[in-house]
């Protein structure tokens, strides 16, 4: 820093100096005498404790819970007990894991396990969605609890009665066409018309059959006159919404066929030829 005296002319005082200072000039650049970190960056921040370094996917937590109750027992406080010590170091309930635990078990047709893992799910008051009673249903029906269902199903249309989806009406009368309840399949049908619930195909196709088969002609006449089979029919084709000819479906549905069968044939075919190569292994 340096002191500079200059002669200001326009004071009212003839002769007085003023002093200004003027800023420093630097040459070179600053440099920093402290004391460097041998990383050369930011100290390292510790973790927290209650926050785990690791994170698991869904997935792998998903194919944990399925492995840690596959190999239990069907008793309820065992399977329960399992499934509360799984989540205990959890903050929040693991909705999306326990979905996907589920999606698993219908894959491998575990039914008996579903019904345990989504009855424990609602009892904590979590995945209260018709995909999962739906699941629940199906498992059910499947493991042939027909009681549980129709205590299910009563307690869902009691309690969702205009905004019952119509997958469930045809999972109860598949379920009652299955088991031969005509009446009890009658009264779904019934409750589907005074809702105004339009049926799908499937379920004119059954209700036409059990009219049928009890030799009542003229309600099957009344009930295809009312519910005509569609011109056209929507088709999921690699994850794509197609729209497709009813006459065409049903073309494609025969070409199958016929590949499926030849394909069986082709595979006899070869059965037979390498049983014949081979005969000393039938011996």
């Amino acid at each position: 820093m340096r002191l500079l005296l200059s002669w200001d002319p326009l004071r009212p005082r003839i002769g007085m100096l003023s002093l200004t200072y003027s800023l420093p000039v630097f040459t070179r650049r600053l440099e920093f005498t402290g004391i460097v970190c041998g990383l050369k960056g930011p100290r390292p921040r510790y973790p927290r404790v209650w926050k785990s370094n690791k994170k698991i996917g869904t997935i792998s937590k998903s194919h944990k819970l399925v492995e840690c109750i596959k190999g239990l027992s069907n008793v309820k406080e065992e399977v329960y007990g399992a499934l509360d010590s799984f989540i205990a170091w959890e903050l929040e309930f693991p909705l999306i894991t326990v979905k996907k635990a589920l999606k698993t078990l219908e894959n491998q047709k575990d039914y008996k396990r579903i019904i345990q893992v989504a009855k424990w799910m609602l009892s904590k008051g979590q995945g209260r969605t018709m995909g999962t009673y739906f699941t629940l249903l199906n498992a059910l029906a499947a493991d042939g609890r027909l009681e549980e269902a129709e205590e299910l199903w009563t307690k869902l249309f009691t309690q969702y009665l205009d905004s019952m989806p119509r997958i469930f009406f045809d999972k109860m009368i598949s379920i009652y066409y299955e088991k031969g309840l005509h009446d009890k399949m009658f009264e779904i049908f019934a409750d589907m018309e005074e809702l105004g619930i339009k049926p799908n195909m499937s379920i004119v196709n059954k209700v036409g059959d059990v009219f049928q088969k009890l030799g009542m002609m003229d309600k099957y006449t009344k009930l295809k006159k009312k519910y005509p089979p569609p011109r056209w029919e929507i088709r999921y084709i690699k994850g794509k919404r197609v729209r497709i000819q009813a006459n065409k479906q049903g073309n494609l549905d025969g070409d199958v066929k016929m590949l499926g069968e030849e394909k069986e044939t082709i595979h006899d075919s070869n059965e037979v030829l390498n049983a014949d190569s081979n005969p000393d292994e039938h011996c």
